[in-house]
């Protein structure tokens, strides 16, 4: 293995699959975690899945990946437009970040066009579906192989 990634996903993404399927699509987090994982394992990466519709856990779980990820891919769902404790961690912890989202939030409501949390990743990937994970855990590992720069 090449190392350890970290998916992490915000309020809401649980309902994935009920939610405004319309937007979202009708595939459940946990699949969308499983085609996540095995993306992962075929860059030569392990990836471990959270989930939390707590701002304070997520917090948490940026901190705890110190020392112990190589980097992490993160949907901050509502949080993305206003965390900036969430911002703050990602920073904190040093480890390249990559924000995901299914949809394109550049194409709806005006709030969700602003990330406070991008400034801190060393890029993003929007509007691909479920599709989006898989992108954005290709974009850290080419990231983490040297292969593409910030």
């Amino acid at each position: 293995m090449n190392g350890k990634i970290l998916l992490i996903n915000g309020p809401n993404m649980n309902m994935l699959g009920i939610r405004q399927p319309e937007i979202y699509g009708s595939d459940n987090l946990e699949t969308i975690e499983k085609l996540t994982v095995e993306r992962a394992g075929s860059r030569g990466y392990e990836c471990e899945c959270f989930q939390s519709n707590y701002e304070g856990a997520i917090i948490e779980k940026i901190h705890e990946a110190y020392g112990k990820f190589d980097g992490i891919v993160i949907n901050p769902a509502a949080f993305t437009h206003y965390s900036y404790a969430i911002a703050d961690a990602v920073s904190a912890v040093s480890l390249p970040a990559v924000e995901v989202h299914m949809s394109d939030i550049h194409s709806r409501e005006d709030f969700r066009h602003n990330s406070v949390i991008l400034p801190y990743c060393i890029g993003q990937v929007a509007g691909l579906g479920k599709d989006s994970y898989a992108a954005g855990v290709d974009k850290l590992a080419d990231y983490l192989e040297g292969k593409s720069h910030v």
